[in-house]
């Protein structure tokens, strides 16, 4: 049997390149006709898809730099790491609260740019300290916007810090209400949280509906000198209006993770350079998920963590297992087995599931299966690509 040929178009932490074993995987970062695609940061929306690819592979979190819909009308699953840099997240998002509460960054800069000899430099530091006076977490509320597997973490240990928080996620999976703690309050919107936070944090992705979710109406109805954090997303805070409120005295600080001219030099400002799942464990984390995924993907045709197909997953039950990506319409189902059967082929165990536009469907039969059947699956109007495995 042939290798299965990955392309990596960013650096992928060896930890997760190791799960893909060597003698089963061919992996380069000039490769032709690939079957999977594996990536972090480049941008793959001015490329041309390859033939050959059946998997596209995001070690971390966004995917915003995939063209996750074309991907999808070819039949190709985008696969991404939720969770897996979910503990560096959370720290960032400690710190940035407590860079805000207690005027550190100021106060270093102040420090740093102390002259004269050490006896003046401690006449200044007493002299200047009280600008920088702060307050305390324990007590203040935080309000976490997005309660997947980092807000989850977010709200867990601010619990533990002893703030009380309140979260808001319409759309809250059962797996994240198990982990998050009985004490997080919840809001029955984000115009209710953002009304009665001390600190806000977002952990959704950018989408219509989550862009400018801080805007210049949404700044008047939060608490006087709250505190906004933003390590999710670029887009999702109008940086101008957050910036009008700063200069105007309504929000204390703004910690984020995107720089711009209009920020990096504002006192109430701290900008960090995209750091949030910047730790090498994080980094080892995403690629060893990622690289797992893609596997069992490639070798028994199961979704796990796809962003734009449904999660399927079944136990081989058969001699052979065809595989189909498909347009989630009417009879398709009908028109598989009904395909198989002309074929011969007895379906011993079969998923099928549906994600918005798109269906998938992994079938085991009880026969050896020939490239015929494959090539009449692919006839049938509305698949997008068939897969004997």
């Amino acid at each position: 049997m042939s290798k299965y040929k990955i392309l990596t178009l960013n650096n992928i932490s060896s930890q997760g390149l190791e799960r893909l074993p060597l003698e089963q995987y061919e992996i380069a970062s000039e490769i032709s006709h690939p079957d999977a695609i594996l990536l972090r940061s480049y941008k793959m929306h001015d490329m041309d898809i390859p033939d050959s690819l059946l998997a596209v592979g995001r070690a971390g979190a966004g995917v915003n730099n995939i063209p996750v819909e074309k991907l999808g009308k070819l039949g190709i699953p985008v696969f991404n790491a939720p969770g897996a840099n979910a503990n560096a997240v959370k720290e960032l998002v400690v710190a940035g609260m407590l860079l805000a509460a207690r005027n550190i960054c100021q106060g270093w800069q102040y420090a740093v740019n102390l002259q004269g000899d050490d006896a003046e430099i401690h006449k200044q530091v007493e002299a200047g300290k009280k600008q920088f006076g702060g307050f305390e977490l324990p007590g203040r509320t935080l309000g976490v916007i997005g309660l997947g597997a980092i807000g989850v973490q977010v709200a867990n240990v601010a619990k533990a810090l002893g703030m009380r928080v309140i979260g808001y996620d319409p759309t809250i999976t059962v797996r994240s209400a198990w982990q998050l703690s009985a004490d997080v309050e919840q809001a029955a919107s984000a115009d209710e949280l953002l009304a009665n936070a001390d600190f806000i944090t977002f952990h959704v992705p950018l989408i219509d509906a989550t862009r400018n979710m801080i805007n210049r109406e949404r700044l008047q109805t939060m608490r006087d000198k709250a505190v906004i954090l933003n390590f999710a997303r670029d887009g999702i805070v109008d940086d101008e209006a957050v910036v009008e409120a700063l200069d105007e005295g309504k929000i204390y600080a703004y910690i984020c993770d995107f720089p711009s001219n209009l920020l990096k030099n504002h006192p109430r400002v701290i900008t960090l350079p995209h750091l949030g799942a910047s730790t090498q464990e994080a980094e080892e984390n995403c690629a060893i998920m990622v690289a797992e995924e893609i596997r069992d993907y490639l070798e028994n045709g199961n979704i796990r963590n796809s962003v734009n197909f449904p999660e399927v997953n079944l136990p081989h039950k058969g001699k052979a297992r065809i595989a189909l990506a498909n347009e989630n319409r009417p009879d398709m189902l009908g028109q598989i087995s009904h395909e198989l059967g002309q074929a011969g082929c007895n379906i011993t165990h079969m998923v099928n599931d549906s994600r918005g536009e798109l269906a998938y469907t992994l079938v085991d039969v009880d026969a050896d299966v020939n490239g015929g059947v494959a090539e009449r699956l692919q006839t049938i109007d509305g698949v997008l690509k068939v897969r004997v495995l």
